[in-house]
């Protein structure tokens, strides 16, 4: 018989799990709904010393008591917040648990504070200041009071207005201490089987995480190993809420071992690592600092320039870096087979946070490239692909005389809700609203993940609004990244039309 330890996001008690917990018994297993210190009557309320360390501890108690000590397999299951106490349980009782199962959750390392996880900046900024010894806690981070305030804090797709309402109703103030004291592990919870479960209506999709680990991050190695399995859910940050049937076969079958298993690397190359879909000469280029340029062959007067602004976060040390990519290489020499410069840039989009010194990079590359001597400095346009979208905001809402063109492949254009940029400047389905009329080429993939398409079309909204002039280049059948991945005519023929749209704007 398997046991499951349901531990909830902030702000939430045991009542959080009714519903999932009443499937999960009928299906035979015994249901531990937890309420933490300071969360809910039953377990009192929170003091001044209520932190990471106390929620532990109250996990321990319940794994260390004897009706659970001849207990079946034991399944420990954290839901956003919730995965800091259940990794610090579970590293110092690894004998005792079967598995860990990250709902909708991030991954935590030593040291990590769960503060990291709050998507509002200035509350971080808030609670770090007692954390310092410079300020009061004001009695921990108050919940939302409301109903349309939970979509700040993740997304509330698919719950009913009924729970909704509930939740808002129930939610205790978060304790300060357990989102600012860092999270110790000793490294025995890492050889816990564990198990992803991935709620894609609030951020990333299994496709992005073998991605991610394409890339070479050696923090998400781990990911590959067999022991490690995952499972999406369709819906927004609160399946307990708005799926718990689904929810309740995924954690059963997670309990299992069953589910998907990242793929290694092997002989053949991640998708970011493949060629490119046209077979494009090699073009001189020359690199100065963070920048390449891929120049024309022959010299003369000044060349209108492309500069192509890679996407991510891509992790800090890995290589080869997004400029010496197949796919942003074969667009630099493309475009300068064609007459223009082709300029590729690395910038430090390492993490979500980085948005703000990636977007410092990408200003600065442009001025770099405008002063060469071999650049027209009045005939200039940005391409962004993917999360690297953006960078745009800026772009779009106060465009230089200077910038002729603004183009994005499968591009991220409103910051997905899990990803802490809720009050984020980099918003181009916002910017776009107040944006004169610079040509937009978008190209769009028929095979985009539904989250990621619904900000294009919040963007393409937004532009008719205001009379932008959008080009839309629609590759049906392609996949997010489809330059590497589908060398088909189809999408031969896109980038084609793309290039031809972008250089006749900066020629016209």
């Amino acid at each position: 018989m398997t046991t499951f330890v349901l531990v909830g996001e902030s702000f939430t008690g045991g009542w959080l799990w009714k519903e999932l917990a009443d499937r999960l018994r009928e299906s035979g297993a015994e249901v531990y709904p937890v309420t933490l210190t300071g969360m809910g009557e039953s377990r009192g309320p929170a003091g001044p010393d209520t932190d990471l360390e106390t929620h532990i501890h109250d996990l321990l108690q319940l794994i260390d008591r004897a009706d659970l000590a001849d207990a079946g397999e034991l399944v420990l299951v954290g839901h956003g917040y919730g995965i800091h106490p259940v990794l610090g349980a579970a590293d110092r009782r690894a004998e005792r648990i079967a598995r860990v199962v990250y709902l909708d959750a991030g991954m935590p390392r030593d040291g990590d504070r769960a503060l990291k996880l709050v998507p509002d900046q200035a509350v971080r900024e808030r609670l770090l200041l007692p954390a310092a010894g410079r300020g009061s806690d004001g009695g921990g981070m108050p919940p939302p009071t409301s109903p349309d305030a939970w979509q700040r804090w993740g997304s509330t797709a698919g719950v009913p207005s009924d729970a909704l309402a509930r939740l808002t109703r129930l939610a205790a103030p978060q304790p300060t201490g357990t989102l600012t004291r860092p999270l110790r592990l000793s490294g025995a919870a890492a050889k816990v089987p564990t198990s992803g479960v991935l709620c894609t209506g609030n951020g990333p999709t299994i496709a992005m995480v073998q991605a991610l680990v394409g890339m070479g991050d050696p923090h998400l190695q781990a990911l590959t190993d067999p022991s490690v399995t995952f499972f999406e859910l369709h819906t927004g940050h609160w399946p307990m809420l708005s799926t718990p049937d689904e929810l309740a076969d995924v954690l059963l079958r997670a309990a299992a071992g069953e589910g998907h298993r990242l793929a290694t690397a092997g002989d053949e190359p991640p998708p970011h690592l493949r060629p490119f879909l046209l077979d494009v000469p090699e073009r001189r280029r020359e690199r100065v600092g963070q920048v390449d340029l891929h120049l024309p062959d022959a010299a003369g007067e000044p060349r209108p320039a492309v500069v192509f602004v890679h996407g991510g976060p891509v992790p800090a040390g890995v290589g080869p870096t997004p400029r010496d990519w197949p796919g942003f290489v074969g667009h630099g020499r493309y475009v300068a087979g064609l007459g223009a410069v082709g300029v590729t840039v690395d910038h430090r989009l390492h993490d979500l946070s980085d948005y703000g010194r990636a977007a410092e990079d990408v200003a600065a590359a442009v001025e770099l490239v405008r002063a060469d001597p071999r650049v027209d400095a009045d005939r200039v346009a940005l391409w962004f692909f993917s999360a690297g979208g953006l960078l745009a905001a800026d772009w779009l809402a106060s465009p230089p005389p200077w910038l002729r063109c603004v183009a994005a492949t499968y591009p991220v254009l409103a910051p997905l809700p899990n990803w802490g940029l809720t009050d984020s400047p980099f918003r181009p389905a916002a910017a776009v609203r107040t944006s004169e009329r610079l040509p937009v080429v978008l190209t769009r993939v028929g095979r985009e993940s539904p989250e990621i398409a619904a900000t294009v079309e919040e963007f393409l909204t937004a532009a008719a609004g205001r009379a932008v002039p959008v080009e839309v280049i629609d590759v049906p059948h392609g996949h997010h990244g489809f330059e590497t991945i589908d060398h088909t005519e189809e999408a031969r023929r896109a980038v084609e039309q793309a290039v031809r749209s972008v250089l006749g704007h900066l020629r016209g």
